[in-house]
């Protein structure tokens, strides 16, 4: 078929159809986008699809928000159409093919991410379409995320925030930890760092941006979502069911509608769950929006300009998220005091006449009323800076006449300035200034005044965004002020109002007066009652800024305020804001009415402005509009009291609503002036409220959900709200009715005006509130600072203060009060001020002034304190004033006529205190429940009636869990028969009161007369000793150091001795504070041969110490805890008694003074803990011997105490590096293995150890032959800078076939542990872990199998005796010349630990009730007698001195006795200092050795409690102590492993150690990731060891502890006495670890000073607060405090090589610019180096930009001797410092290189390279370029 031909018609016809089609498709294109040119050529090339998969209707994001959308017209948006039966759905929503691709990611530092982003190929919503956006990320601090989306090419317009320019970013955490972003199509998910939970999710909708049409969505992790504004919100938590929210300042009526008000806020809070966990969002965008919130639930922001400016702030409660935000947008102003008086107002008085008429009438009727207002009707037809001289003549002196009853004035100002002439037709000056300042807003062309209507008639707008109009406004302020005194402002009509449509001349019809989107804003026209859109301001067009306009004239008039008051306060007042604007300004809730519903809207008005920062905040009591009902008014005056910002304020034409205006006698008034009396009673509260806001964020009104959030019913709670924590206003919002139903939430309430405890919690009551009343609770744990009231603030301020206590569960409670004159400016910042924290703790209330900057004029006393929940009439109150007499305190006792009580509603009223505001004191009340008063007759099990009345005891059964049922009768004891007192003691002889029968123990009869010595050794130390003069008793062996001469001087000792005769008691009281610290005057004193108990009360429940038992909290749990004490091979564990015995506590007392008690018994025995509180010792025999030091602070105390105990050790300087050890190595291979690992990756490391693998079947001194070559190895580890360590346990096997010398010299020289002679010459044989010869161990066999076995019969040497010391000395000596060298010893099992009970055999000769006695304390296995897994009790043992003991007397100082012969011959034998650790200890123990805490297990708990055991060694005089880093039984897991190597980083003695069986767990047997985190953090370590062994050295010679509880540094701060997941090194590094599994942020307190972050050098900003610490994996918190130098090197593999780097420091200024700090320094090994004086010591000083050394003490051996390196001066300031200087020894001055970073504030100074010696005087100075 031939090819077919054209007519020329058909081709003609051809073309002109392409011609048409092309023309078709590009109007089509224009029709789509209504802009040609923004469809790039490539999106025409095929046509779009959308891509609609199915998605839930609640996420649905509305694709045609302009309205009227068919499914032709959403398709051709290239969105989805899915019409449904209802309306409120998006019928048209996007497609998942809209938006944006990520074209590049860059991270130019962890913390900070960017991406560049193209439009994918799209139809376009409204045109304009933007095709490339920059996108910007940072984490600006731990809790703020920022993300920016702008326009790649193009600056737009962005909000020029006054604070958030000025904020520096601090952040800590990278940002990957919280944010990731989607390429395709883009979006970012923000998720919570700590659990990844994801909180904002814009991955569920396209990003759209155009030019003037900018739409997000995201998903939001829950419906409790909260703020946004300015709306009328009839509910606190928003409705998340299509709700749309326009976002414009308008001057519209606050009715109830969806309408935008007077403020624009895009911000809002969202709680996540009942954790508290909670985040806000805060968009900086002032243009026109909408916020759609649905029920996905999500939120959509649409605005019509600017940039995507998003803020997402994290905290973990929604307080702290307030918090976060006001830090970002800046916290409020405190407002003047007199600014929280009661107010009045009304618009059109019609003169001044009649204000002064109103002023008048409620004067007279008593009513609390501070400020009196004019509004507009005061000016000469309403024109700004007039006043009316006809209607308000004498209004220049009406502030006078307000000022002389103590009341003050404020007056309106309104922006809009009228070009009319005044009165008479002369010039109106304010006009005719601005026109020469060019001050107002222009018309489009820039140059005319745009004019439209408000007030005064035709009127200009003040343009407060530029400089001209500012200068001019602050100048007319300034001369209207001099006319017409006032004293404060208030500025309204400043969204802005026009009453005009744009102008007087219309609007021009463009994209600004006419956007291509709308907002659902009132009336759908942008400039309705307002100013035209494209009207010209400084800061851009009015489109972008006109909801700035009331921020900008905020601004504006803060400044005219500032030059007209001056120093003095004063208050502003605004109706149009924007965040950011409480930094300056409060606000009201603006022109709402007088009805039912205004009054109930009000509450979550009030709590919105609290999230945005506007605290200072209330809405017109009584209404503006229309009349207000007596009812109404009344009910709105009741809860209006409890408004921050209290006035009554109503409009023109409507009936007076002031109080007296209903009647003086009227129920309104009576109950206004009630409520209005109990506002002014509080406002000290209040003004301390509002002093929490200004300096920490917090809120003032507050919703109940901020501090009940795990409780979902308080997440809608709206019709009730709190001031702060502690207030519960629950006000009557309805007509007609007296209940309410309220919701009490879960704590104890109190009833303010009844002062009964409410029997509800978290539930719904019915409350009874009458016509006179609304509902007002304190929460239980409040102290509320008060003041009498008066008629006005000027009044009141006079009068006496007081104190309302509301105890809690605990009975405890806390409040603080700020304390200024009320009216100068900054008073925080410049301190003149008084700050008090109140707290009770068992019955003592702390008044603690924290900060004393100001003297109040009025010399105002606390005069009156009420207790609320007082169980019980206490016997007696005392009061101590601290600081004052002539030992610092002063104690008086209350008397009785000023103490009332109220046993009905158990409240205790104190009156005629007269204690002196700006000075500390503690108020203490004696009290204690019945129950808690019985001491335990009956400890054993199985007491019951019988047996508890045949001890003569009472039986009383109790409901309170562990309260004793048996307990002694009150006279049961001793009494005194004679006494005699010296001036340095008491002696006393004691009889039994013999009307009772004996302890009930008849194997242990009692000893019916004593003797009593009380001896005072000195100022600080006293002892009391109890003893049975006829009989020769045992007394512990173990020297003390007490003075030569006893203290005779009473004035010098800090304590009083009192003794009571019947029953005989000591008392023992601290004279400066009149507390009483111990008190043995209880009943229950027994003194048997084999049973002694002796109690006494306590003076706080604040006890530490008592050991060597593993304790789940630092302090002591008082509520009936016995703790057993006897030396034991015994894993830690709850209530084990382990290997050593410290029978010593710490107290501390409520007024934070510090004593400690040790009782000098080494007999087994246990401690009892109850609640009185009180303390209960029983020991198995012995005498009591108690020492007592008396501080006062908890450093002194343990100085004391190691005084009298002994000084610890101070240990080698390599001793102080990382340590390896492990039980199972199989030969020396794998420990040469090990050694090469490590130094292969790097990891500092000084200490190999080798336990007893090493020994040929665990014989002390014989070496396997696996170990052969160990020798030769550790003479090469040692050459190269390593140090190695031996294990030797006591147990000396006696089976050997071969000659054995340690057991044959043993023998020869009997030295070893026998019966007493009159049973047997036998040695007392055990068995331990020595081998019997020539067996094979198969440990398959059970444990006791292989004991029967396999292990040989082992002697125990007695170390009591001169002669084993020789023979230990020997072996050792031997073992040390001819097998090995070593530089260390570790000495184990020397509890002494047997793997048979008592003897092999188990038959222990002589009287069984030595290994039964007939009490046996709770110990571990205590039914298997005292002699399980140790010695017969029986056994003899012989002392220096040649005194026959038996070992049921010495068995806890079997380690003692075993550690001094050690490090005698350890040092004897290597002639270095080196160091012993042993596992037996006893009180002294420290003066030779360190302690590990024995053989854990790899759990995450023992994390913590590693830091409580090394908290009480430090207690306990050992300070050289640490855990098995990793654990030692079981197998550790990875996360817990590398965590405790964080941990145990800073342990002082630092050595991963584990058991047999197990894998490796060192550093090197896991990842490369592990080793380097490893090897960080130990470089930390060695990085400081200078200051370390500075610490170490300071406990060697005064006593100081090395890891010290923050209680010891912060003991005024109350929170510290219960931490113990934080210590610190010494006073100045604080360490914050992660302790549990996961946990990637750690909750860190963060005391009272100055603190910076270690690794970034940064000041931390925050200070007396517990933080949220981020901690990654890698990550351990570590801050250096304030005011501390700390010397540093730079590490290396090891000390050796590390000691001799250059000397740096670490300068840590303070608030005031001042550091100090010390080093200590030596050869590292000398022996008694500072006894001989061969060391340096050297102090150093900063302040006033000068470092300065001091030698105090030099005698380094040349080749010790240290250059200066690096300083590193930490706050040094955002004023660039140019040069530093050192002066040498010499006078010489040398100039220095220096690097000042100005973000952290850190100077880096390097000195190396002019070798200036440490250990000779220098200086430097640095000095800046101004």
């Amino acid at each position: 078929m031939g090819k077919r031909r054209f007519s020329g018609l058909e081709v003609s016809l051809m073309v002109m159809f392409a011609l048409m089609s092309v023309t078709a498709i590009v109007l089509i294109v224009l029709f789509f986008t209504g802009e040609p040119g923004v469809i790039k050529d490539a999106e025409t090339t095929e046509p779009f699809v959308p891509q609609c998969p199915v998605i839930p209707l609640a996420e649905r994001v509305d694709c045609y928000p302009d309205g009227a959308a068919s499914k032709l017209k959403c398709e051709q948006r290239g969105c989805c159409w899915g019409p449904l039966d209802e309306r409120n759905v998006p019928w048209c929503f996007f497609s998942t093919n809209h938006g944006y691709t990520v074209e590049s990611v860059e991270q130019p530092n962890p913390y900070v991410m960017k991406a560049q982003l193209k439009r994918m190929a799209s139809p376009s919503l409204f045109g304009a379409d933007i095709q490339d956006l920059a996108f910007h990320a940072e984490m600006q601090t731990n809790n703020r995320l920022r993300f920016k989306i702008s326009d790649a090419h193009s600056q737009r317009f962005e909000v020029p925030h006054e604070h958030i320019s000025s904020l520096n970013s601090n952040p800590s955490s990278p940002i990957s930890n919280t944010l990731e972003i989607t390429h395709k199509p883009f979006g970012l998910t923000v998720r919570r760092k700590e659990n990844k939970k994801v909180l904002f999710d814009t991955t569920m909708a396209p990003l759209v941006f155009a030019d003037q049409y900018l739409q997000l969505s995201a998903r939001l992790p829950s419906h409790n979502i909260y703020g946004l504004g300015e709306h009328v919100h009839t509910q606190y938590r928003h409705d998340t069911n299509w709700r749309t929210w326009p976002i414009f300042t308008r001057d519209a009526f606050p009715n109830g509608g969806t309408h935008n008000l007077y403020g624009h806020y895009p911000f809002f809070l969202c709680l996540e769950d009942e954790s508290g966990k909670s985040f806000g969002v805060f968009l900086m965008n002032s243009n026109a929006m909408e916020v759609i919130l649905q029920p996905a639930p999500a939120v959509t922001y649409r605005t019509i300009g600017g940039v995507l400016d998003f803020y997402v702030v994290f905290g973990d409660t929604p307080e702290q998220v307030v918090q976060e935000f006001l830090e970002l947008t800046g916290r409020p102003v405190i407002p003047p005091y007199w600014g929280l008086g009661f107010q009045l107002s009304r618009w059109d008085y019609g003169s001044l006449s009649e204000v002064k008429t109103t002023v008048e009438r409620n004067r007279a009727v008593g009513l609390p009323y501070d400020i009196q207002y004019t509004d507009i009707d005061y000016m000469e037809d309403k024109k700004d800076f007039t006043y009316d001289k006809v209607k308000f003549s004498e209004l220049p002196q009406f502030a006078d006449y307000l000022h002389e009853k103590g009341q003050r004035y404020i007056l309106i100002l309104d922006p809009a300035i009228a070009t009319s002439k005044r009165v008479g037709n002369t010039p109106y000056g304010s006009y005719d200034r601005g026109n020469e300042k060019n001050a107002w807003v222009t018309e489009s062309d820039g140059k005319t005044p745009l004019v439209g209507e408000v007030w005064p008639g035709e009127t200009v707008f003040p343009d407060y965004t530029s400089q001209g109009c500012i200068d001019w406004w602050v100048d007319e302020y300034e001369r209207f002020y001099r006319e017409v005194k006032h004293d404060a402002l208030w500025i309204d009509m400043n969204e802005v109002a026009n009453f005009k449509k744009g102008s007087n001349n219309g609007c021009a019809n463009n994209n600004l007066n006419y956007p291509p989107y709308m907002p659902k804003i009132l009336d759908e026209v942008m400039y309705s009652k307002t100013l035209c859109m494209d009207a010209k301001q400084a800061w851009g067009n009015h489109y972008d800024v006109h909801s700035l306009y009331g921020y900008s004239m905020v601004l504006a008039t803060e400044k005219a305020l500032q030059r007209v008051f001056g120093g003095n306060r004063t208050l502003m007042l605004t109706r149009s804001s924007f965040p950011g604007v409480g930094k300056y300004s409060g606000h009201w809730l603006g022109d709402n009415a007088a009805n039912w519903n205004d009054i109930k809207w009000a509450i979550p008005g009030m709590l919105e402005f609290g999230l945005f920062g506007v605290p200072y905040i209330g809405a017109d009591i009584c209404g503006f509009f229309d009349d207000s009902s007596e009812e109404l008014c009344r009910r709105w005056m009741q809860v209006g009291a409890f408004y921050p910002f209290s006035r009554n304020h109503n409009a023109q034409g409507y009936k007076p609503q002031d109080p007296a205006a209903y009647g003086p006698t009227s129920v309104l008034v009576e109950s206004s002036k009630h409520y209005l009396n109990i506002r002014y009673t509080l406002l000290p509260y209040l003004y301390t409220l509002f002093y929490k806001a200004h300096t920490t964020g917090e809120t003032v009104v507050r919703p109940v959900m901020h501090e009940f959030y795990s409780d979902s019913a308080t997440w809608t709670v709206d019709r009730q709200f709190l001031w702060g924590k502690h207030l519960l206003i629950t006000p009557v919002l309805d007509p007609g009715v007296d209940r309410v139903r309220a919701y009490v939430p879960d704590a104890v309430w109190y009833d303010y005006e009844t002062m009964e405890r409410l029997a509800d919690r978290r539930n719904y009551v019915d409350m009874y509130l009458p016509a006179d009343k609304l509902g007002l609770h304190i929460r239980g744990g409040a102290i509320l600072p008060t003041q009498r009231p008066d008629v006005t603030t000027t009044y009141s301020r006079r009068n006496p203060m007081g104190l309302i206590v509301a105890l809690d569960d605990n009975n405890q409670a806390a409040g603080e009060l700020f304390w200024d004159d009320g009216d100068s400016r900054d008073t925080v910042e410049t301190g003149n001020h008084i700050h008090y924290t109140f707290s009770v703790v068992y019955e003592v209330l702390t008044m603690q002034v924290t900060h004393a900057g100001y003297k109040d004029p009025n010399n105002l006393k606390f005069e009156s304190i009420t207790v609320l929940g007082v169980s019980y009439l206490p016997l007696s109150v005392s009061v101590t004033h601290v600081g004052s007499g002539t030992h610092g305190n002063s104690t008086t006792v209350v008397p009785n006529t000023n103490i009332q009580y109220d046993g009905g509603k158990k409240v205790l009223f104190l009156t005629g205190l007269s204690l002196t505001l700006g000075e500390t004191y503690t108020v203490q009340w004696e009290l204690v429940a019945e129950e808690y008063q019985r001491f335990d007759c009956y400890p054993e099990e199985n007491s019951d009636e019988a047996k508890c009345k045949a001890r003569g005891c009472i039986w009383a059964p109790s409901n309170t869990e562990r309260v004793p049922w048996c307990f002694y009768p009150e006279d049961y004891g001793y009494t005194v028969t004679s006494a005699t007192e010296t001036n340095s003691g008491m002696t006393i002889d004691i009889t039994r009161n013999k009307k009772y029968r004996s302890s009930g123990r008849p194997a242990s009869p009692d000893i019916d007369t004593l003797r009593v010595e009380i001896l005072y050794h000195g100022s600080h130390l006293l002892q009391f000793k109890i003893w049975d003069p006829a009989t020769d008793r045992y007394e512990v062996p173990v020297p003390l150091s007490v003075p030569a001469a006893p203290e005779t001087d009473e004035n010098k000792r800090l304590y009083k001795v009192h003794i009571t005769n019947n029953n005989f008691g000591i008392q023992v009281v601290r004279k400066s504070t009149g507390t009483t610290i111990w008190d043995s005057s209880v009943p229950g004193f027994t003194f048997s041969d084999m049973f002694i108990q002796v109690s006494t009360r306590l003076s706080s429940e604040f006890v530490y110490g008592f050991g060597e038992t593993e304790h789940p909290t630092y302090k002591h749990n008082l509520n009936y805890h016995t703790w057993g004490m006897f030396s034991k091979d015994q894993p830690p564990g709850y209530k084990m008694n382990c290997y050593g015995v410290h029978p010593f506590y710490m107290g501390l007392e409520t007024t934070s003074d510090a004593h400690g008690v040790l009782l000098l018994n080494s007999n087994a025995m246990d401690v009892t803990f109850q609640p009185t509180p009180a303390l209960t010792y029983r020991t198995l025999g012995g005498i009591l011997d108690f020492y007592m030091v008396l501080g006062p602070t908890p450093e002194m105390v343990v100085q004391e105490y190691t005084a009298l105990i002994g000084r610890p050790v101070l240990p080698a300087y390599w001793s102080l590096g990382f340590q390896l050890c492990r039980y199972g190595y199989t030969n020396d291979k794998e420990i040469e293995d090990l050694y090469a690992d490590m130094r292969s990756a790097g990891i500092p490391y000084d200490v190999q150890y080798a336990d007893i693998d090493y020994m040929e079947r665990q014989l002390d001194f014989v070496l396997d032959p696996e170990f052969r070559n160990l020798p030769a190895l550790v003479d090469r580890m040692r050459g190269e800078g390593m140090r190695f360590i031996f294990i030797l346990d006591p147990a000396i096997s006696g089976n050997e076939t071969r000659h054995y010398p340690a057991f044959v010299r043993g023998t020869e020289a009997d030295i070893f542990i026998k019966w007493p002679k009159n049973i047997s010459d036998d040695i007392v044989w055990g068995k331990v872990w020595p081998d019997y010869p020539n067996v094979t161990v198969d440990e398959s066999l059970d444990w006791d199998t292989q004991v029967e076995l396999y292990r040989s019969y082992a002697a125990f040497p007695d170390f009591f005796r001169n002669t084993t010391a020789v023979w230990w000395h020997q072996e050792i000596k031997d073992f040390y010349e001819d097998t090995m060298k070593f530089d260390g010893l570790w000495i184990d099992m020397n509890e002494p630990a047997s793997f048979v009970h008592g003897t092999v055999g188990g038959k222990c000769h002589g009287n069984p009730l030595l290994e039964n006695p007939p009490y046996m304390p709770p110990l571990e296995s205590k039914h298997l007698g005292l002699n399980h897994k140790t010695l017969c009790m029986n056994s003899e043992q012989i002392l220096s001195d040649g005194k026959k003991v038996r070992h049921y007397d010495v068995h806890n100082l079997y380690g003692w006795s075993h550690t001094k012969p050690t490090y005698d011959a350890l040092l004897n034998v290597t002639g270095k200092r080196g160091v012993v650790v042993t596992r037996s200890t006893y009180p002294s123990s420290g003066k030779w050795a360190g302690h590990w805490l024995g053989d854990n297990f790899a759990s995450w708990d023992q994390l913590y409690k590693s830091i409580i055991g090394m908290m009480e060694f430090s207690l306990f005089g050992i300070p050289y102590t640490g855990a098995d880093i990793c654990g030692f039984f079981n197998t550790a897991e990875y996360e817990m492993c590398l965590r405790w190597m964080q941990l145990g980083a800073f342990y002082p003695f630092s050595r991963n150690h584990n058991g047999k069986g197990n894998p490796r767990q060192d550093p090197v047997a896991w990842n490369s990731t592990f080793s380097e985190a490893s090897r960080d953090v130990l470089n930390i370590r060695y990085t400081l060891l200078p200051y370390l062994y500075t610490l170490m050295f300071e406990a060697h010679t005064k006593g100081s502890t090395v890891v010290r509880p923050l209680l010891h540094e912060f003991v005024e701060d109350k929170t510290t006495w219960d931490i113990y997941k934080q210590f610190l090194w010494g006073p100045a590094l604080l360490i914050t670890p992660a302790l549990d599994q996961g946990a990637r942020s750690v909750d860190g307190y963060v005391p009272n000073t100055r603190w910076y972050d270690f690794h970034t050098a940064k000041n931390v900003g925050v200070r007396r607060q517990m933080v949220s610490m981020p901690t990654p994996l890698d990550h351990i918190n570590l801050h250096v405090r304030g005011g501390y130098i700390l010397p540093w090197q730079k590490p290396e593999n090891t000390t050796y090589y590390s000691r001799k780097n250059p000397l740096g420091l670490i300068v840590a200024l303070s608030d005031s610019g001042t550091a100090q700090g010390s080093l200590f320094w030596d050869d590292g090994e000398g022996i008694d180096i500072v006894e001989r004086g061969q060391y340096l010591l050297t102090s150093f000083v900063a302040g006033s930009n000068t470092l300065t050394s001091q030698v105090t003490h030099s005698a380094l051996d040349p080749a010790e001797q240290l250059i200066l390196g690096v300083v590193r001066v930490w706050g040094a300031g955002r004023v660039a410092i140019t040069s530093a200087t050192l002066t040498d020894a010499t006078g010489t001055i040398h100039p220095l290189t220096l690097q000042h970073n100005l973000d952290t504030e850190e100077l880096i100074i390097d000195a190396t390279l002019r070798s200036v010696r440490v250990d000779q005087r220098f200086s430097i100075t640095w000095t800046t370029s101004i």
